[in-house]
């Protein structure tokens, strides 16, 4: 009978995999080094999410694992090389719910520009007055998209629908949205300049890390609304807390940060009043959250079959793999 281990199960969901896999051993929580190697030792088929890391340390030390499915689009919290050498097949599940994300970042904006908590509060305490609400509309309002990928494909498609103009940045042009959306694919240095509303959907990696630095935020309109549902090692940290005590950045929407795991670091970014953060919860419905698992639970079923898994990670394009603020450089393919 084959090990099968799941990490970073919410209790909601145990019940769900115990279905699919009642033999399978369920840790909720995440676990790294030597705590993971030591709960997972004799794991064959291990499923985790994005804050269990499995370093080229861990994989030699896990000499039974075979198979390795990470519950999300993302997997650099996984060494897919260290893997490779040790024979280790690799799965992610592509777009569980890139719709969900994109709803989560006009969920953010509109709570934000229409003064939603504020208004709610000013009810709650007996006064029924709109004056000192007053909001800020999307129609007409200019929305950089940095990656066009699943996700920011379908938050060109809300944003179209909100009648906002939708600027792009990507290496690779999606035809079907500047068809059907009216999407203007520009240079990275364009898109800065002439955003109202900054909406970030690129991975993490060497390339991507800090695209949004004191460079990039000094290149941006006064007041500029930066939205992150992506990586939170997309943005400098310390940058951004200047640009927004500056004024330079009117609001910060983020549901990621850049240091998750140590509250502290975080804290005088949180704190400050432009500032609205959720905690790394887009991707949290619930279709997507079952899509992520029974695209999980499809691979391990493909794999015990003797097939290779649909889901296999397979080398991606690099979004950014130029200088992003060289316009002579960027390309548009």
């Amino acid at each position: 009978m084959t090990n099968i281990q799941f990490l970073e199960v919410d209790s909601e969901d145990q019940a769900l995999v115990k279905k699919y896999f009642p033999g399978a051993e369920i840790i909720d929580h995440p676990l790294e080094g030597d705590a993971l190697v030591a709960a997972c030792k004799e794991a064959e088929v291990l499923s985790i999410f994005i804050y269990s890391k499995i370093t080229k340390n861990d994989v030699v030390r896990l000499p039974k694992l075979k198979l390795l499915c990470t519950r999300s689009v993302g997997y650099n919290h996984i060494d897919l090389e260290a893997c490779k050498e040790r024979g280790i097949t690799v799965c992610n599940v592509p777009d569980y719910g890139s719709h969900v994300i994109a709803e989560h970042v006009f969920a953010l904006l509109l709570s934000q520009l229409r003064h939603i908590e504020k208004a709610d509060q000013r009810v709650e305490g007996g006064e029924f007055d709109y004056r000192g609400l007053r909001g800020m509309s999307l129609r007409g309002k200019t929305i950089g998209i940095v990656g066009t990928g699943n996700i920011g494909r379908k938050v060109a498609e809300i944003a179209h629908g909100f009648g906002m103009r939708i600027l792009a940045f990507d290496r690779c042009r999606t035809e079907e949205l500047e068809k059907h959306c009216d999407v203007q694919y520009v240079p990275i240095n364009a898109l800065f300049e002439q955003s109202d509303i900054i909406s970030l959907h690129l991975v993490s990696n060497e390339q991507t890390f800090h695209i949004i630095n004191d460079v990039a935020l000094h290149r941006m309109k006064k007041g500029v609304i930066l939205v992150n549902t992506a990586r939170g090692e997309l943005i400098d940290t310390t940058a951004l807390i200047a640009a927004l005590k500056g004024g330079k950045i009117g609001y910060a929407l983020l549901d990621v940060l850049e240091h998750e795991k140590n509250f502290e670091e975080n804290r005088e970014l949180i704190n400050l009043e432009n500032v609205i953060t959720t905690p790394h919860i887009a991707f949290y419905a619930d279709d997507s959250v079952l899509n992520m698992y029974t695209d999980c639970f499809e691979s391990i079923v493909q794999w015990q079959r003797g097939e290779a898994p649909v889901h296999i990670i397979k080398p991606k394009r690099i979004v950014c793999d130029l200088p992003p603020f060289d316009q002579s450089k960027s390309q548009n393919r």
